[in-house]
């Protein structure tokens, strides 16, 4: 049994995520529980120290002077296997999330759609079974997550380029955002990039360099976010080289 916990400094939504995760758990006959739901952090770290968790589900932003990173490294520190999910309405943590080996990251208000995605994956993960797939042009074509590189808005159209060949779909980064796990973040206004399949940074002329010698780009409102990350040095292991 997948035992997990919930924290939420907002009580109706840390409700309505229990209770969505339950029909989850009922819908696809998973065995899985919540031992604690809290809106208190301090209450789920006191929890941790004492029990062993498989999966926490951690808002990112509390009153409080414990953060939901903080409560991430926290359990980092105690079991480095723990999956890690976070929940905000501010998707440009997105990147402080991925740090934390997250696992995804839910954009609020959550949907069942969004959360089912995700716990499914998680328990595919878990088994081995399967990699995260993308549909596009009303289901028509799917493609695995994690053969696109990055993401580009043009006009009305939005372009998938993936390690093989590109995809043109009438869409929106609002419709898509939810829809990709973490290790996807939008560096421009116009680019979402795959952070796993980045190879170099060159921060003098704010390009993404990608595997294949492909490249996308980094906004000005963007780029403070998408480098700190960088600058504490936790993507070397990912990266081939990296230009402070």
């Amino acid at each position: 049994m997948l035992d997990f916990v919930i924290c939420d400094d907002n009580k109706s939504a840390l409700l309505k995520l229990e209770k969505m995760l339950d029909a989850v758990f009922i819908n696809h006959k998973y065995d899985a529980q919540v031992l604690l739901s809290t809106t208190n952090p301090e209450e789920l770290v006191n929890y941790v120290k004492r029990h062993s968790i498989n999966v926490a589900i951690l808002d990112i932003d509390f009153k409080s002077k414990i953060s939901g990173l903080d409560l991430a490294n926290i359990i980092r520190k105690k079991d480095k296997n723990v999956y890690i999910i976070f929940t905000t309405a501010h998707l440009e943590y997105g990147l402080m999330a991925y740090k934390y080996k997250t696992f995804d990251y839910l954009p609020k208000p959550i949907t069942l759609e969004r959360l089912e995605d995700t716990i499914i994956r998680l328990f595919e993960d878990i088994s081995g079974t399967a990699s995260k797939f993308i549909r596009l042009d009303n289901n028509k074509t799917i493609i695995k997550e994690d053969s696109i590189q990055y993401i580009q808005k043009d006009g009305v159209k939005v372009i998938f380029h993936t390690d093989t060949r590109d995809y043109e779909v009438y869409s929106s980064f609002k419709r898509i955002l939810p829809k990709l796990s973490g290790q996807f973040f939008q560096c421009h206004k116009s680019y979402i990039v795959n952070l796993e399949k980045i190879s170099d940074v060159d921060t003098l002329n704010n390009v993404i360099l990608l595997d294949g010698n492909s490249k996308c780009y980094i906004g000005p409102k963007y780029k403070n976010k998408f480098m700190e990350v960088f600058n504490d040095g936790n993507f070397t292991d990912s990266l081939d080289s990296f230009n402070d």
